[in-house]
């Protein structure tokens, strides 16, 4: 009889403990908003999993840089979505289809405090920031699995960083976030941008993974009256990426490794020579023109300890590099180390520390290319507004916390340092004052 009433205790916790996390704005509810009564879970066992996530990202200079005067900038994302599970709609085996749209607003504290605005610079302190303060279609497409789940294809309208050199996004600063190809390579375009594309995934073990896809080229797609584009017009080649991935397991700390190779089939201009093989800028001819462009990545992330046995908290460690074209490419190679340690304090399981640095080298071509324009335009003055600045390599680095203040809210105050922003050693190195918020309602 004890027992049995024990058991009864027992589920009334768990059933007290549900409703308080389909509450709105309970700490446990992975949702803002909760559960509406119910029927977002309901929607969901249906097969209907709705989306809605809040990023906003606040950059404030706190000294140096190219314009001292204190100031703010505001930045965020709107991203509404919907996921759904074919299977149990339709019963179509393994299958589902995504729908995702974003909204993206503000400024950004890099472009006209930390960097020169004649050439900005090469990284972001607010990643959220960019492609314009509009909506877009960022994700529109079916995913189909076979043979129990070991090949995987996915074709739709999406962008290459969801699937390939893919990296989370726990800090601020642009060189710690996201698919980092995307932000040097200058033809692969990260979200919200979407175009026309086909993944395949094969899973040789449950560690080890192949995938290659193609995805079409087409620059008009992130213009800002093209949000919803779906036609092809403007394309001019493809980009092709492959890339190996491993997921291992040491000691039951998990990790990912990640190296790839992407190639553009459309024409790249060179950085500095014309037809003639001579810099375009001394003889006035057009820059040369290349059949193609490529590059390379590689990716490593780590956990390497956990915290009294609980493997949820712990260090982890991460790598990344890419390497690109010489001849067409702005930025020749970025190189990023760092930290995260989840679960610091017993009182705060769920908060993490993080620390990384990372460098961005521009290509020698284009650096020189910059001195010649300013060679055979007599200028020789940084302060002159016709010179144009010579960028050689910046430095970013960022401390942050991320504050879990709820399962659906965390808040990342963070401090940056830009050492050379833009690459543009005569730029005062700078210091950044950030906060980050998201949010899933």
């Amino acid at each position: 009889m004890l027992k049995h009433k024990y058991r009864i205790l027992l589920v009334a916790l768990a059933c007290a403990q549900a409703a308080q996390a389909s509450e709105p704005f309970a700490s446990d509810s992975p949702w803002a908003l909760g559960d509406w009564n119910g029927a977002r879970s309901d929607l969901a066992e249906q097969g209907v999993d709705l989306e809605f996530v809040y990023v906003g990202e606040i950059g404030a200079n706190l000294g140096g840089g190219y314009n001292n005067d204190r100031s703010a900038r505001y930045s965020d994302q709107y991203s509404l979505g919907a996921r759904f599970d074919l299977e149990k709609l339709l019963g179509w085996h393994d299958a589902r289809f995504q729908l995702t749209v974003a909204d993206r607003n503000g400024d950004n504290i890099s472009n006209d405090r930390v960097g020169d605005p004649r050439v900005g610079t090469l990284s972001s302190s607010q990643e959220v920031w960019g492609r314009g303060s509009h909506w877009r279609m960022t994700q529109l497409y079916y995913q189909q699995a076979f043979f129990d789940r070991r090949l995987d294809i996915k074709a739709g309208r999406f962008g290459e960083g969801e699937d390939f050199n893919s990296f989370d996004c726990n800090f601020q600063n642009l060189t710690f976030c996201g698919s980092q190809v995307g932000n040097w390579g200058g033809i692969w375009y990260n979200w919200p941008i979407t175009q026309w594309a086909l993944r395949v995934k094969y899973a040789f073990s449950p560690e080890l993974f192949a995938q290659v896809g193609v995805y079409e080229q087409n620059p008009s797609n992130t213009e800002s009256g093209n949000g919803f584009k779906l036609s092809g017009s403007g394309t001019e080649g493809a980009v092709m990426p492959l890339e190996l991935l491993w997921k291992p397991s040491f000691d039951g700390l998990p990790g990912e490794y990640r190296a790839g190779y992407y190639y553009s089939s459309s024409d790249a201009k060179d950085v500095l020579k014309d037809s003639n093989g001579q810099p375009a800028v001394i003889g006035g001819a057009a820059y040369r023109s290349a059949s193609s462009k490529h590059g390379i990545w590689v990716g490593a992330m780590q956990q390497v300890t956990q915290h009294g046995g609980d493997a949820s908290r712990g260090l982890t460690l991460f790598a990344m590099g890419t390497a690109h074209d010489r001849k067409t490419s702005k930025v020749d190679h970025y190189v990023s180390v760092g930290g995260i340690y989840k679960g610091v304090m017993d009182s705060r399981p769920k908060d993490d520390i993080g620390l990384a640095i990372s460098e961005v080298h521009v290509n020698p071509a284009y650096r020189k290319n910059a001195a010649l324009t300013n060679l055979v335009n007599g200028v020789d003055d940084y302060d002159d507004p016709n010179y144009q600045p010579v960028q050689e390599t910046e430095y970013n680095a960022e401390l942050n916390y991320g504050i879990h203040l709820a399962d659906w809210l965390m808040v990342r105050p963070n401090l940056q340092f830009v050492r050379h922003p833009g690459g543009v050693r005569a730029v005062d190195d700078a210091w950044v004052g950030g906060l980050k918020v998201q949010a899933t309602f």
